[in-house]
């Protein structure tokens, strides 16, 4: 599991589980999206590396966008973090565990940054 239990706020926690409770309602789950047609069609390697780049781009925004926020901002990042990571008694999954594991890295790269200006 990511992070440590230290700090744990059953209120934050709520918070956090109604807003991926509403994600996944309004179409962010990935639930049955073998059986969903696209109305496009498959992507091509034009489009998927243009998805890619712009995944990258954005990935970066975040980095710089924590590297400029205050440190709250960070340590919400960690909470949610923590909080979409395998629980005791649940299934791990390997995509959830990765999510995690990139947004503390991206907390991280954030406070390089900071460092490197400070």
């Amino acid at each position: 599991m990511v992070g440590e239990d230290e700090g744990f706020d059953p209120a934050r926690a709520e918070i956090h589980r109604r807003a991926i409770v509403r994600w996944e309602n309004e179409g962010g789950s990935l639930d049955g999206w073998e059986k969903a047609a696209t109305v496009a069609g498959e992507i091509g390697d034009a489009e998927d590396g243009n998805i890619r780049v712009r995944l990258i781009a954005l990935e970066n925004l975040v980095v710089a966008l924590l590297a400029e926020a205050p440190e709250s901002q960070s340590v919400l990042v960690r909470e949610m973090a923590k909080f979409i990571s395998p629980r005791p008694g649940m299934t791990p999954h390997r995509l959830t565990i990765e999510a995690a594991r990139n947004m503390l890295a991206m907390v991280e790269r954030a406070a390089h940054y900071r460092a490197t200006r400070e």
